[in-house]
């Protein structure tokens, strides 16, 4: 897949965003006991079991809005993407979205639109920030050994959505410093990027004193989140001991580590919390083992990646089939990705074989084979399997952004195009979609939809000043065409309102 981060270094030659170039540098300054949305509380209760809420967010509070907190949440994963690198791996994306949006319909959290970013770090890392926003690092599969780990750290981000730990720290911190959206992006892109040990480093002794009262209210942040969390887990008909165990998982890594999970910076793992994690597990019902086939293929896809090579990524799953495997689907479909992309398709086709005869409907499987095609320059068997697929699937965005890739390398520009802006109608948030249909309609022809499409991109990432550069474009090539010239002078003010709020978070 494209990394859209070479487009931000063509456009303004290192950091996309005046604005934010100095975030990396004031984050250490800023509260690193907010990497993961666990903001302190303004707890009421004797115990975690029973904490009030208190009632925020009306007009005579003086607190955050949900309204608002939707409207910073957006502004702020604009402004994460234009300095971190996510992944634009469609079908990983699709899974990861999935599994937030079953895990939401268990929760408390009261509005379940969720904005999704994976990003493409190999960190064990997970956070929520306020307005619906979650991230998931991919390194979070590396180290959670099934789905219902995966899960556990999800539910727990949803926790702090749902418990409104950023509003509630508002309240009690009225009279100190107030931890700001600011703050948390610096942080998290030290996490996403230099780590966030960096942070906590270049702290002063004033600001660590600082940090360290933030952290007692935070504990009984995360003691609320387990408890929040581990309930949903089992809602939602998933293992709520898995919680414990991904404790444990956490707990190893800094025994074994050089350097502790970002996860671990503002979510610490201790003996009592994983015994009080078992204990509330313990006395939920039993769940049956479930299948995390899915999670496991998707597990491969990130395996695949990280490894410094795809020879070397061919030589692991060779031998993982070759030994005793508990998912060898996945080791399978590993080897087929790895084999693909060291230019072995024949070898790679004969590997994926048995998965298709097992499960020829497999979107995974299916994207797998066109992927061979294409390495193969077979575009015409590539195009058509991919379209028989999305006519039996037409809501799959990983398959529909599968077909237009494929449209799009056969040179196919009219009919990705096509597919593209339509797909862009459903999902207009997503920047992949905006990046792909920017190159298309270039390839195509389509000089104003180039602007047009590239300036969303860039909206999505941040990157306001480019964004109104083809706005500007666009308005003046469209002047014969009414309705679009409309369309896009109206952006134009939207994007500069826009701009104005960037500079209150």
């Amino acid at each position: 897949m494209t990394d859209h981060s070479s487009m931000f270094r063509r456009a303004s030659g290192h950091h996309p965003c005046a604005y934010w170039q100095n975030l990396r540098r004031c984050a250490a300054g800023i509260t690193a006991g907010l990497l993961l949305g666990a903001a302190p509380i303004a707890a009421t209760a004797q115990d975690d079991n029973h904490i009030q809420l208190p009632q925020l967010g009306d007009t005579s509070s003086g607190l955050v809005s949900r309204a608002r907190e939707n409207e910073l949440g957006e502004m702020w994963l604009r402004m994460f993407r234009s300095q971190v690198r996510t992944s634009s791996d469609a079908l990983l994306q699709q899974y990861v979205e999935n599994s937030l949006k079953v895990l939401a319909e268990y929760s408390p959290l009261e509005d379940k639109t969720l904005d999704v970013v994976v990003v493409k770090n190999d960190t064990m890392n997970a956070f929520a920030v306020p307005g619906g926003v979650v991230g998931v690092h991919t390194g979070l599969f590396l180290f959670a050994e099934n789905e219902d780990q995966f899960a556990s750290v999800l539910a727990h981000e949803l926790a702090h959505l749902s418990q409104r730990h950023y509003a509630r720290s508002l309240e009690a911190q009225r009279n100190s410093t107030l931890p700001t959206l600011a703050g948390m992006l610096g942080a998290l892109v030290l996490a996403a990027t230099a780590g966030g040990d960096a942070g906590i480093a270049a702290m002063t002794a004033t600001q660590a004193a600082a940090l360290d009262n933030q952290l007692r209210f935070s504990r009984q942040n995360e003691q609320e989140a387990d408890r929040v969390g581990i309930e949903t887990l089992a809602k939602a008909g998933m293992d709520p001991q898995a919680a414990g165990e991904m404790f444990e998982q956490m707990l190893k890594a800094t025994r074994y580590y050089r350097r502790p999970p970002e996860f671990l910076l503002t979510h610490p793992v201790t003996e009592k919390r994983i015994a009080d994690a078992k204990l509330r597990a313990n006395r939920m019902d039993k769940v049956p083992l479930r299948d995390s086939r899915e999670y496991h293929l998707m597990r491969a896809r990130i395996r695949v990646a990280a490894e410094a090579t795809p020879q070397q990524a061919v030589k692991r799953f060779q031998a993982e089939l070759l030994g005793v495997n508990d998912n060898e689907d996945a080791a399978r479909y590993g080897l087929v990705l790895a084999q693909t992309s060291a230019g072995k398709p024949d070898e790679a086709l004969d590997n994926l074989q048995p998965l298709l005869d097992k499960e020829p409907d497999k979107d995974a499987f299916i994207l797998a084979r066109a992927d061979i095609d294409l390495a193969r320059h077979d575009y015409t068997n590539a195009t058509r399997r991919l379209e028989k697929a999305v006519e039996n699937n037409p809501k799959n965005h990983a398959l529909i952004m599968g077909l237009a890739n494929a449209h799009f390398k056969a040179g196919n520009y009219m009919a990705a195009e096509r597919i593209l802006s339509k797909h862009s109608r459903v999902r207009r948030k997503d920047p992949a979609v905006w990046y792909l249909l920017a190159e298309t309609h270039g390839l195509a022809g389509d000089i104003v939809g180039v602007h047009e499409a590239r300036a969303e991109y860039y909206i999505l990432n941040g990157v306001f000043d480019k964004a109104l550069q083809h706005l500007r474009h666009g308005v003046r090539l469209a002047k014969n065409d009414y309705q679009t010239h409309a369309i896009l002078e109206q952006r134009m003010k939207d994007v500069i309102k826009m701009q104005e709020k960037a500079k209150e978070l």
